[in-house]
Formats: C-alpha cells, structure tokens, sequence
C-alpha cells in the first residue's frame, strides 16, 4: 500500500512516537534520519517531517547536525511538569464537576469499571499493563472533555508526557494500581456530586501521588538507559 507524502509523514510520526513512549526507544538515545529511514522504509523527507513534530511535541531534542535525541528527564523536570499538570487537571476537574452533563458522567463511570475489570484480570496475570494505562487514559480524558474548555484541554495535552506516564503503570504494584483506582472513584465521587472544590483537590492529590511516584523511581529509568544495549542510529 502506498501513501502520499503527508500521510508517509503521520505513518513515521506515529510509529516513532509509540516507540518512544513504549520505551523500545529510550531517552537519550540518538536517532538519525537515516537511521529511521532505513528502519520504516521510507525516504527522508517524510522522517524530517515526523521529527518536527516530535521536537514540538517535546519528545525529541534536536542535536546540530546530528539528528535527534529523545527527551531525558531530570528531577526538576519532572517536578515542573506534574506540578503544572496538578494545576491545569485540577481546573479540568472542577469544571467538568460545573458543566459535566449526565451522558458524560455516566461515560466516566464506565471508564471506571473498565479500570476495575482490567485491575481484577492483572491480578490473575490476565491482563496486560497496556490496556491498564489505556484506562486510565480514557477516564482522564472524559474529565478533560466534560470541562468544556478546549484551550484548557490543548494546554494539559501539552504538559502530558507520555513516556513518564506509560513508565510509571511500570512501576506500580497491583496495590498501587488499586490505590489509583480509589482515587479515581473518589474524583468521580466530587463530580457527580458537582462539588467543585472537592473535584478540584481529589485531582490535584491525585496527580501530586502521580508525581512523586515517579520522582521515587525515576534513577530506575536511568538504570535501563545505562544498560540498554546500542541500537543502530546511537
């Protein structure tokens, strides 16, 4: 099957960014155009493309004249990110406690089962983290679109780095990701309440739980980085 070069263009990006948020691409590893271009089987224009956008999504540093890197992260870093995150997701909460119809709450409600059937089947080796994450995923992004606010919802997908959360489902144990669990149903709680106050904070120590979970386990992704065999581009 062929594309045309636009669509060649979202083909890389794609590919190359689950890459990086699955970790078969590790921070600080260098990648080249060349180098992906042999890989994808695609020519360069459309993997100079692709890097652009990965650079703007800020999960790539550019290396004068020496292709990308993908992003590292420090303890600052991450500090600053799950911060603004409790800010901006604190708002979105609160407001999807304002404004939430009673479709979108029924919807996050289901998202939460959903957590709570994949959890029961990781307890019984059943399920993979994958679909986990994928849950997680679904039910924040019902509270961001029952806020309402667009530019709300475009800021938090701009301070959302994927590969620390995809990582930190790594890192937790099943008691942990229950803990998790009850956390969501205390925020769905709040909103279904329409407390916004309550909303407001259940998110905010949610994402702060988030934050230091990964602060706690962050010199364990250096240690993967440090004994990750080379690939070809580094």
């Amino acid at each position: 099957m062929q594309f045309g070069g636009g669509a060649v263009a979202i083909d890389v990006y794609e590919a190359v960014k689950t890459s990086i948020v699955q970790g078969e691409l590790l921070p600080g590893q260098r990648l080249t155009e060349e180098f992906l271009s042999n890989t994808l089987g695609v020519s360069r224009t459309p993997v100079r493309e692709a890097m652009k956008r990965l650079e703007a999504d800020g999960l790539v540093t550019p290396i004068k004249r020496r292709g990308v890197v993908v992003r590292s992260f420090t303890r600052e870093d991450v500090q600053q990110i799950y911060d603004i995150r409790a800010l901006l997701e604190g708002f979105a909460a609160g407001h999807a406690a304002l404004h939430r119809t009673d479709e979108q709450l029924g919807q996050m409600h289901h998202a939460v089962s959903q957590y709570e059937r994949c959890l029961t089947a990781r307890i019984h080796r059943r399920q993979h983290v994958h679909d986990i994450m994928r849950c997680n995923n679904l039910f924040h992004q019902l509270i961001h679109a029952s806020a309402h606010n667009p530019h709300l919802t475009f800021m938090i997908g701009k301070v959302i780095v994927l590969p620390l959360v995809f990582r930190s489902f790594y890192w937790y144990n099943t008691l942990e990701i229950a803990g998790s669990l009850e956390e969501h149903k205390h925020i769905l709680r709040a909103i279904a309440c329409q407390d916004v106050e309550w909303a407001t904070a259940a998110m905010r120590s949610h994402i702060y739980r988030g934050r230091d979970h990964v602060l706690a386990h962050i010199s364990d992704l250096a240690t993967s980085i440090t004994d990750a065999p080379l690939k070809p581009g580094e």
